[in-house]
């Protein structure tokens, strides 16, 4: 199944969500509005329009999500690769270090990540990736 798109507005409520889930929607509508400037009307709008795209589940008034931070965030870079670099991994790597200067633990980190994967444990090569957000 693919991950359902999440847009900006939505990726920042998802942000509040997983940090407190599951949540009562009353007190979801609060932090909204502490955090974002929502009324209590848009967040309603924003938790049906997830619900009707299988984000999150609203039940009992309690508000879950329904995918994590890490198929939200590898949707879309992936979607991103796609559109923006051809799917080429090698033109992405290469356009952001072209800005963004990588320090030795960096390096360190994405070679550990390459060693696992070269070795077939891709499925953690994400540091402090243990499927959980």
């Amino acid at each position: 199944m693919d991950t359902p798109k999440v847009f900006e507005s939505e990726y920042r409520f998802c942000l509040i969500l997983w940090e407190n889930e599951p949540i009562n929607s009353t007190r979801l509508a609060k932090l909204c509005n502490e955090r974002l400037g929502w009324s209590r009307t848009t967040t309603y709008t924003v938790i049906k329009r997830l619900s009707q795209r299988g984000v999150v589940k609203s039940e009992n008034a309690i508000v879950t999500s329904l995918v994590s931070k890490d198929e939200i965030q590898t949707a879309e870079l992936e979607e991103l690769m796609e559109k923006t670099f051809e799917g080429s991994v090698p033109a992405f790597i290469a356009a952001f270090t072209r800005r963004r200067r990588l320090s030795e633990a960096d390096l360190e980190e994405i070679r550990e990540m390459l060693d696992k994967m070269a070795e077939g444990k891709e499925e953690s090569a994400m540091p402090g990736d243990d499927g959980k957000e």
